[in-house]
């Protein structure tokens, strides 16, 4: 048996780079209704915070689908 090294070092640089940029939309998300509270709190609105957040969380979860129909297909 031989491993292709390279082929493995290419899989887990991708799935790095997936797994950071996963957090850092999430983060996002998580952001975007930290100032939607903050701004309630205060007496404003926060649409554009809370839309955003909302996109976050959809880029994820479709990031997440797409992986598991990879996975399954």
């Amino acid at each position: 048996m031989k491993i292709d090294w390279v082929a493995l070092g290419s899989v887990f640089g991708v799935s790095l780079v997936v797994t950071v940029a996963l957090v850092g939309l999430f983060t996002l998300g998580i952001t975007g209704l930290t100032r939607r509270e903050r701004a309630v709190a205060q007496g404003g609105s926060a649409g554009l915070a809370v839309t955003g957040a909302y996109a976050c969380f959809a880029a994820c979860a479709a990031a997440v689908g797409y992986g598991i129909y990879l996975i399954v297909a």
